[in-house]
């Protein structure tokens, strides 16, 4: 994506596409990094001259690299199986109420806390002289330069929540070398320039730097949440994952917190974002993959289905891994002893059902644990174009939802370039980025409709099942 930023200008465009496909071998699910690192060499080829280049991307996943600065092997996908049963390995060296209390961080099976004691013993972990999370990856192939930016590296369970300094508490008590991943740098701060061999194969002129941005995509996400001033507002970034949650300045570290499976992650200006990871848009890509239909047409038909019919719970990870999804769900209200939905349009509206029940779970939640109420709900990401999940969820949480921008992690990348260059906004005041956004983006509001306690009762419903 390019970025044109100017005082009351904010415009993108796409300039390359291309495909992120896992390949399994060898019984492994690995990401293909070296088609990804070539993708973003197209990219900037396509792109043709620019100020400065930011990289995002999920987070979690990282590289080994030997002592020459090579890869060691395509790195592991966080839905491979290799962490089933590591966590419980873990807490029995450090306790998950204790790991919480340091990081902060929410279980989730694939945590690279977790990746790390899997591939303990390995000859890859064994033969490694540095670790680079994926956008770090990306960053050091193209300027040469490492480094650990702060908002990805919080994921990872290995970072003090409070410090946001690498753990040597966690680290000790698990056995997890946090040596191996180069000094930690933060959003806005100049990784290098693009290497002279970049340069000659994307025929851009340099010197190009390389801007360390909010590099974990939901945190560039939430740096492009269009909130205005003094606003008390909830975010869901949408996609893949709903990731649902609050804007903070301290993090909550309560038992309470830990059991309702919340998590605080580093946000830009030392902000944390707490939030929940819930399924997301997950569930309806993969039954598209198996129905092969078109989108539009299925949420139109979806819109006219019965309301909270049936409806599951979206963050079960039984739901996680890829794969006759439809059924899966089809199963999961047959055994809670819900009518079973059958036509593609029947699950589809279970789905979005069932999102927006957890959305408003977790915004809920939030509010209550951090003591933090909240008036309107933005939803950023790919869920903006989905209307129909838009309205499901201001009316399940009561609550007027403000949907857009849709590529808010590019957005937010973009931003923060601008202000590391002087563009826009001064260091530290992300409050002059997001009033850029409220002048430049589309936004849509939807007010809370529908009758509240149908959605009450399928709250309880739900609550009832999933215990």
């Amino acid at each position: 994506m390019v970025g044109r930023v100017g005082r009351d200008t904010l415009e993108m465009r796409e300039a390359h596409r291309f495909e992120n496909r896992p390949v399994r071998v060898g019984g492994t699910l690995h990401w293909d990094v070296l088609a990804l690192y070539q993708g973003i060499v197209d990219g900037l080829r396509a792109a043709r001259q620019v100020d400065s280049v930011g990289v995002d991307s999920w987070a979690v996943d990282y590289g080994l690299l030997d002592a020459d600065g090579a890869l060691l092997g395509n790195p592991v996908h966080y839905r491979d199986a290799r962490t089933e049963g590591i966590a419980q390995r873990v807490w029995k060296m450090m306790p998950a109420e204790a790991l919480y209390g340091v990081t902060g961080i929410q279980y989730v099976p694939f945590n690279t806390l977790y990746q790390l004691v899997a591939a303990r013993g390995s000859q890859a972990l064994g033969t490694a002289r540095q670790a680079l999370l994926i956008p770090d990856l990306m960053g050091y192939w193209l300027t040469g330069v490492a480094g650990t930016e702060v908002t990805n590296a919080s994921t990872t369970q290995l970072l003090d929540a409070v410090s946001r300094t690498w753990s040597a508490e966690v680290a000790e008590r698990v056995g997890v070398d946090v040596g191996l991943f180069p000094p930690l740098r933060q959003p806005g701060s100049r990784i290098g320039e693009l290497l002279p061999a970049v340069l000659e194969e994307t025929g851009l002129r340099g010197p190009i730097p390389v801007t360390a941005v909010a590099s974990h995509d939901t945190a560039s996400a939430v740096v492009a949440v269009p909130a205005a001033a003094g606003e008390r507002f909830a975010y869901i970034s949408t996609g893949t994952w709903s990731l649902v949650g609050l804007e903070l300045e301290r993090p909550v570290l309560t038992e309470a917190s830990r059991l309702a499976n919340f998590t605080n992650e580093a946000g830009i200006d030392g902000t944390v974002r707490y939030l929940r990871n819930i399924m997301g848009l997950w569930l309806l890509q993969e039954c598209l993959r198996e129905w092969r239909t078109d989108l539009l047409a299925l949420l139109e038909a979806a819109a006219g289905q019965p309301p909270l019919r049936s409806v599951i719970d979206a963050a079960d990870p039984g739901f996680l891994a890829p794969g006759r999804m439809a059924d899966r769900i089809r199963e999961a209200c047959r055994t809670t002893g819900q009518p079973v939905p059958g036509t593609p349009p029947e699950v589809t509206r279970c789905i979005l059902d069932s999102l927006a029940l957890a959305h408003r779970r977790a915004i809920e939640d939030a509010q209550r644990l951090a003591d933090h109420p909240v008036d309107v709900v933005h939803i950023v990401g790919g869920g903006v174009h989905n209307a129909l999940l838009c309205q499901l969820t201001a009316d399940a949480c009561g609550l007027p939802v403000v949907a857009g921008p849709a590529e808010a992690a590019a957005l937010g990348n973009v931003v923060v370039q601008a202000r590391a260059l002087g563009v826009v906004g001064e260091p530290g005041a992300v409050r002059d980025l997001r009033d850029l956004l409220i002048r430049t983006q589309p936004l849509t509001r939807y007010e809370p409709a529908g009758e509240r306690a149908a959605w009450d009762a399928a709250a309880a419903r739900l609550a009832a099942t999933s215990s």
